[in-house]
C-alpha cells in the first residue's frame, strides 16, 4: 500500500511496521491519521504472512493525543462529523481486539489523551523509561473519547483509572508497568533491539496456537469466569483439528523444532 500521508507502512519478515509520522505535531490523532492506521491495520489483518503488528511514533513521541484544533470547531450541530472522527477509534480498536495477531505498542515519549487510548488497545505494550502515559482530556474541557472511560478501568482498576481521569495528571512508564499496562520498560536505546526478540518468539510459535490465545483471552474480559472457562475448552478443543496441533505434539515427542503450517 502507498499514499499515506500520516503514517509510514512497512512489511518486513512478516511483520507490519506502523509509524505514526507527524512529528511536528507529535503524532497528534487527526482524522486523516486515523483514517490511514484504519487501512494498515486492515491490511495487516488480511495479510497471511503477517505474523505480528507493531506500532510506533516518529519523532519526540508515540503520540500527544487528539488535534485539540478541531475541538474548536465541533459544536453540537456538527456531531455527524464528531462521531465520524470519534468512530474511527472505535473501528481501530476493534480491528485491534478481532486481528488473529499479536498488535505491539513501541511507546517512547508523550503517549497521551487518544495515542494513551490506542495503546490500550493493543495487545503488548514495550515502552522507553523516557515515556510518560495520561488521560489530560479533562484539561481541555472533555473526557476521554476513545474507550479511555471503558478500557482503562479494565486495565488498571476503576479507581486508578478515575483518578487519572479526573485530574489529567502523567504517569510515567515505570507506573505504568507497576499498574499492569505496560509489559516492559527499557532504556531508550534497547528499546528496538527488545521489541525484536520479541517479535522472533512470536514467530517461533504456530499462528494458528497464537490467534486462538489472543481469542480466549479476548473473550474472557467480557464473560464471567464459568462462562471463560467453558469458552476456553472449546477453543482448546477446537485445536485438535489443526495440523499445528499435530505437529506441535509429535516434534515435542521426537525432541525437535516443530515445523509449523499455520494451519
Amino acid at each position: 500500500m502507498s499514499g499515506f500521508k500520516r503514517i509510514i507502512y512497512e512489511k518486513k519478515d512478516n511483520v507490519a511496521w506502523i509509524t505514526l509520522n507527524n512529528p511536528e505535531r507529535y503524532n497528534a490523532l487527526d482524522y486523516e491519521m486515523r483514517r490511514e492506521l484504519k487501512e494498515a491495520l486492515e491490511d495487516a489483518a488480511k495479510d497471511g504472512d503477517i505474523r505480528a503488528v507493531v506500532i510506533r511514533g516518529s519523532g519526540k513521541a508515540f503520540s500527544a493525543g487528539a488535534d485539540i484544533k478541531a475541538f474548536l470547531e465541533w459544536t453540537p450541530l456538527k456531531v455527524v462529523e464528531v462521531f465520524k472522527e470519534v468512530g474511527t477509534s472505535f473501528v481501530i480498536s476493534r480491528i485491534i481486539r478481532e486481528m488473529p495477531k499479536p498488535v505491539i505498542a513501541v511507546v517512547h515519549g508523550y503517549c497521551l489523551g487518544g495515542g494513551f487510548e490506542l495503546v490500550q488497545a493493543c495487545d503488548i505494550v514495550i515502552a522507553s523509561e523516557d515515556a510518560v502515559f495520561g488521560q489530560p482530556e479533562i484539561n481541555v474541557g472533555v473526557i476521554p473519547g476513545g474507550g479511555g472511560t471503558q478500557r482503562l478501568p479494565r486495565l488498571i482498576g476503576e479507581k486508578k483509572a478515575k483518578e487519572l481521569i479526573f485530574t489529567g495528571d502523567r504517569v510515567s512508564a515505570r507506573e505504568m508497568a507497576e499498574l499492569g499496562l505496560v509489559n516492559r520498560v527499557v532504556p531508550p536505546d534497547k528499546l528496538m533491539d527488545t521489541v525484536n526478540e520479541l517479535l522472533e518468539k512470536i514467530k517461533s510459535k504456530s499462528p494458528v496456537m497464537i490467534a486462538a490465545a489472543k481469542e480466549a483471552i479476548n473473550a474472557s474480559m467480557e464473560m464471567s469466569l464459568t462462562e471463560g472457562l467453558k469458552y476456553e475448552a472449546q477453543v482448546f478443543a477446537n485445536l485438535f483439528s489443526t495440523e499445528d496441533q499435530k505437529e506441535g505434539a509429535k516434534a515435542f515427542l521426537e525432541k525437535r523444532k516443530p515445523e509449523w503450517k499455520g494451519r
